[in-house]
């Protein structure tokens, strides 16, 4: 009987299904977007019934391009996007989905700042609270939308909705719990004074069983056989946050290794050895029980791309070129000048500042569009690099990095990362590296490896290496101080819009 693996990957935008061998070979992918509503500023949700509809369609379609008995998938990994809120009711029925890119809470975790929640939530779980984390959005409904509130029976994050869809076993696992702030990082299990610090102390029975990455959840239960082709009976793992899912399915397993994904968020993160850095950063499990993630984040990344892809070049471009790939185009052949236009990539605000805005600034009338397009691909580059600074004063070490997201496909914005940060960049061979890491999660759940370094050396490949350009470390340096000099004159502004605005109170009107 020949062996393949089963990753999903549930985003913010779009859900995947991929079929791999044992190397690493794809043998199918098929993919479907889903859509985002926004009843009210702020506010990014899902349907869930959606969700699921979509994750059979893309699991049926997978199994039959890639032309294979079903009983030949030996396992299943589901990786997704982690916190939002997704939320069963009592009965186990979907209840609620809301997306990591919400930012309805920003309120809320204004005033826990002030209160110094934050100081009782880090020396537990590594983490501040924050607009679009799980327990701050949890929190938000207890007292925003009690009678909703009273519904929730289960909290869930996006892969585990996926997981107990397929298996219908209410559990989640340690990397996506502590990626939430849920967890008590060191002891790796749900602790009752963290969630008091939330003010959720009577919450707990909200929270589904732990199980690590790669233990079985469940079984593919027989409706679900029907519905999508997979044979009953398969087992499906626990699981992992997508962005570490990213970082093995990138080839990023070692200590000290360094992995940035250019997605709907920018990712930045490196494995090491204990939870205790010099200074606080996120922190969260790994995809082994014994190392962590020093990472910091925020929906500062592709998303805007895809954005400005999506109001202003879509048809804009010649037939059979994607509009992508024709905007890279445009900006590739931009020529970096110091008088180029910056751009703040806040679309879905700032790590910390939920009211910090998107903007394009210093367009004169002889710039087009190639230079807008190169300073958005600039200037998330610049956001990555905050993050990645505050990673090394942590004390976080690391020399090279590897690119993973849909921004790495690009030919340009790897070599922008590359002469932004200063270091090496490589790309993996496949794109899919959420869903690949969830693959190598699942064989060695499994006993196809050893461990997640033996699958992550058999099923990942180098595709791309870019050296950076030493002529412009100068000229990147000078303009992300004044990237970070714009960003603190715009925080009064960007701040006082917000006071103005139908949100102002944190309550949709």
């Amino acid at each position: 009987m020949q062996k393949y693996l089963l990753g999903l990957d549930a985003g913010n935008t779009v859900i995947k299904a991929v079929i791999f061998d044992p190397t690493g070979r794809e043998l199918a992918y098929a993919g479907e977007e889903g859509h985002s509503r926004m009843p009210c500023p702020g506010h990014v949700e899902r349907d869930l019934g959606e969700l699921w509809a979509n994750a059979k369609r893309v699991i049926r379609a997978c199994l039959d391009k890639a032309g294979i008995a079903a009983s030949d998938i030996v396992a299943i990994g589901c990786a997704g996007h982690g916190n939002g809120l997704y939320a069963l009711d009592r009965d186990g029925e979907p209840l609620l989905g809301i997306q990591s890119l919400d930012t309805r809470a920003t309120g809320l975790v204004e005033e826990w700042l002030a209160e110094g929640v934050g100081e009782r939530t880090y020396p537990i779980a590594r983490q501040r609270p924050w607009p679009s984390q799980t327990p701050t959005l949890l929190a938000w409904l207890k007292r925003h939308r009690p009678e909703l509130f009273k519904r929730i029976g289960t909290v869930f994050v996006s892969k585990d909705f996926v997981v107990n869809r397929l298996t219908g076993r209410r559990v989640s696992e340690v990397s996506d719990m502590s990626g939430a702030g849920l967890l008590d990082l060191a002891a790796r299990r749900y602790d009752k004074a963290l969630m008091e610090a939330y003010g959720l102390g009577d919450c707990m029975d909200l929270l589904p069983p732990l199980i690590e990455s790669a233990d079985i959840a469940g079984t593919v239960t027989e409706a679900v056989a029907n519905e999508t082709g997979l044979a009953a009976g398969t087992p499906v793992i626990g699981g992992l946050f997508d962005v570490v899912a990213s970082a093995l399915g990138s080839g990023v397993s070692r200590t000290g290794s360094a992995s940035i994904i250019v997605g709907t968020w920018s990712i930045n993160q490196v494995i090491v050895d204990g939870p205790d850095l010099d200074a606080p950063v996120f922190m969260s499990s790994t995809f082994d029980r014994t190392r962590y993630m020093a990472m910091e984040n925020s929906a500062t990344s592709a998303a805007n791309l895809e954005w400005l892809v999506r109001e202003f070049f879509e048809g804009a471009h010649e037939e059979g070129v994607s509009p992508f790939d024709a905007c890279c185009a445009l900006a590739e052949a931009v020529e970096p000048t110091a008088d180029d236009p910056l751009y703040h990539p806040y679309l879905y605000g700032a790590q910390q500042d939920g009211h910090a805005r998107a903007g394009f600034y210093g367009i004169a009338g002889w710039h087009g569009k190639g230079h807008l397009i190169h300073a958005l691909l600039e200037g998330v580059a610049f956001g990555h690099r905050h993050h990645i600074e505050t990673i090394r004063k942590a004390g976080a070490t690391f020399d090279e990095a590897v690119l993973s997201g849909g921004g790495s496909r690009s030919r340009l914005w790897p070599q922008i990362f590359a002469d932004v940060l200063g270091v090496p960049v490589s790309v993996a061979v496949s794109r899919e590296t959420g869903a690949l890491g969830a693959a190598i999660a699942a064989g060695t759940g499994v006993g196809l490896f050893a461990d997640f370094t033996q699958g992550a050396n058999a099923m990942v490949r180098v595709d791309r290496h870019y050296k950076p350009n030493g002529a412009l470390a100068g000229h990147y340096d000078r303009r992300y101080a004044l990237y970070k000099d714009i960003t603190e004159a715009m925080t009064p502004l960007w701040r006082r819009l917000a006071a103005t605005g139908p949100t102002a109170t944190g309550v949709a009107a």
